[in-house]
């Protein structure tokens, strides 16, 4: 193996097993809130985006559309979200934070939020800034990656 690939491979295990540690920490507080990740991520969604239709949320927090109107489901029947059609397209569901749920989803965030700047104290504001700069060369170059095969 060549010493690009030594380096390159060992980047992708530290980022890994930083993201499986980030994973968990945030999980615990997430779970807390008696949300787990797949509803949280749901929820955020509409407090960050506003109402969506249930097709739109599944890829944007990697959820299949079986699995995302599960979650939906799951949702509506705590109150949490609202789900209708759309005036447009019968066939589409928009679905939309409740009161209840804007709330939960409010106070959630802002624990996590508190979580991760925990977790990110130990970076300056130019090694964040590089950090994240870099991790959207990498999503990016991955998402094109997958486009192409």
């Amino acid at each position: 193996m060549t010493r690009g690939n030594q380096e390159t491979d060992h980047v992708w295990l530290v980022m890994m097993k930083a993201m499986r540690a980030l994973t968990r920490y945030a999980r615990a507080g997430i779970e807390e809130t008696g949300l787990g990740l797949s509803d949280f991520a749901v929820l955020e969604v509409l407090l960050h985006k506003g109402p969506l239709p249930v097709n739109t949320i599944g890829p944007m927090v990697d959820l299949t559309p079986g699995s995302i109107s599960i979650a939906v489901d799951r949702l509506v029947a705590k109150g949490l979200v609202s789900r209708i059609e759309s005036a447009e397209d019968r066939r589409v569901r928009i679905v939309a934070l409740a009161s209840h749920g804007k709330d939960l989803i409010v106070s959630a965030f802002r624990k996590h939020s508190g979580q991760m700047k925990r977790v990110f104290s130990e970076l300056s504001p130019e090694e964040l800034h590089g950090l994240e700069v870099a991790l959207k060369k990498v999503g990016e170059r991955a998402a094109a990656l997958t486009e192409e095969s």
